[in-house]
């Protein structure tokens, strides 16, 4: 049995954010994660995949990045991706993180982050800001590791696991070996996996024109294992 929370708030810089909270139905402790939308939004994919990690003994919380904007269309959901501030989405992270380490029922204090597309990058921004997290699983992030970026990730302090498709046009080959260059430099725990078959947006059953079963559920098993590894 999970729990399920429509809306929880946690404060952040003075303010508030929001998130879907799923949790185990029962006093815990338990392991907790942060996870971070695709460009869409916080839809209902999202919201499943907390409970899937609720299923699994977590505290799960998926804050609402966009607040309240949740869109089906490409066009739209760019939009929405560019007018994202990444500082200030860095910040509401680094505070829905903290808010889960510091819960009653959650052991140990450091927390797992899962991400996917959009979220996929911001994971591994929030693995290099937030001292809270302690482990990411990047599910096709396309941040580009060269210049700004690379400086950013140079700080990343947790075990990373990043989960790429063979054929996501969108992030090339280099980009995921520059990744893993960097991580090998600073001595991080990683990780690089690459589905051969598989497309951008692999996980997400509800768009059959990139769900790859096969790889998703492998991509699952390995990150619950990860987690399980590193958060301890």
């Amino acid at each position: 049995m999970i729990q399920q929370i429509d809306r929880v708030t946690f404060p952040v810089d003075g303010g508030s954010g929001e998130g879907y909270l799923a949790l185990p139905d029962g006093p815990g402790p338990y392991r907790a994660v942060v996870v971070i939308q695709e460009w869409w939004g916080l839809n209902d994919h999202i919201k499943d995949v907390a409970r899937r990690f609720a299923a699994e003994g977590y505290v799960a919380l998926a804050p609402d990045l966009y607040h309240g904007a949740v869109t089906e269309e490409p066009n739209e959901a760019r939009k929405l991706a560019m007018e994202l501030q990444l500082d200030a989405a860095a910040r509401e992270l680094s505070a829905a993180a903290a808010y889960l380490a510091a819960r009653s029922d959650v052991a140990p204090n450091k927390v797992g982050v899962v991400g996917f597309c959009l979220g996929g990058s911001l994971a591994l921004l929030l693995g290099a800001v937030s001292s809270d997290i302690g482990a990411v699983a990047a599910f096709y992030g396309g941040i580009d590791p060269g210049g700004e970026a690379g400086a950013r990730l140079r700080k990343i302090g947790a075990p990373v696991l990043a989960i790429y498709g063979s054929e996501d046009q969108g992030i090339p080959a280099e980009r995921r070996m520059k990744l893993g260059q960097i991580l090998t430099e600073i001595g991080v725990p990683h990780e690089i996996v690459v589905y051969e078959g598989a497309q951008h947006a692999f996980f997400n059953d509800t768009r059959p024109q990139a769900y790859h079963p096969e790889a998703a559920a492998d991509a699952w098993r390995r990150t619950l294992k990860w987690f399980s590894s590193y958060l301890k």
